[in-house]
């Protein structure tokens, strides 16, 4: 065997370029909502997806969607979709899927959380600081929650 069929090809994981595709807010009851003095209910909401394209690139992308209310007015809303570009080559299929689900959005949280802070501080909020995720946990729910679907579809048909 010659020494090129011997030598085994290491993984790539490289971030190649971190980006936001989608930035807005809205505060329709400014400048009303600076006078209150009740504390906003909020209700965020993430959306982690992945694509690939060709030779080993990825695009990867975290969106939240956070709302603040006071009692049935909103006070605002922002929407941040923070992504980024990784060249992965020579990674198992099986490893694939977990890289995208959790060391992709892991590498990409803390700028979404600093994009979202300074948003709201821009709109004369108090900075709304998104608390730390655990990406492994949700994508060990979402996968055992679709093993159930798709069993609980084999048993249906």
């Amino acid at each position: 065997m010659s020494e090129e069929n011997q030598e085994v090809k290491q993984p790539v994981f490289a971030v190649q370029k971190l980006y936001v595709t989608d930035i807005s807010l809205e505060s329709p009851t400014a400048p009303n909502s600076f006078m209150e003095q009740e504390q906003p209910e909020f209700n965020i909401q993430f959306r982690n997806q992945a694509r690939s394209f060709e030779n080993g690139f990825f695009e990867a992308s975290l969106t939240v969607t956070a709302t603040a209310k006071t009692e049935d007015r909103t006070t605002f809303l922002v929407e941040v979709t923070q992504a980024g570009l990784f060249q992965i080559e020579n990674v198992p299929e099986t490893e694939l899927d977990p890289l995208l689900g959790i060391g992709c959005p892991s590498i990409l949280f803390p700028y979404l959380r600093e994009a979202v802070s300074d948003l709201t501080t821009r709109a004369g909020f108090p900075p709304l600081v998104l608390q730390p995720i655990n990406f492994e946990a949700i994508y060990l729910q979402q996968r055992q929650q679709a093993a159930a679907a798709q069993a609980n579809e084999q048993t249906t048909h």
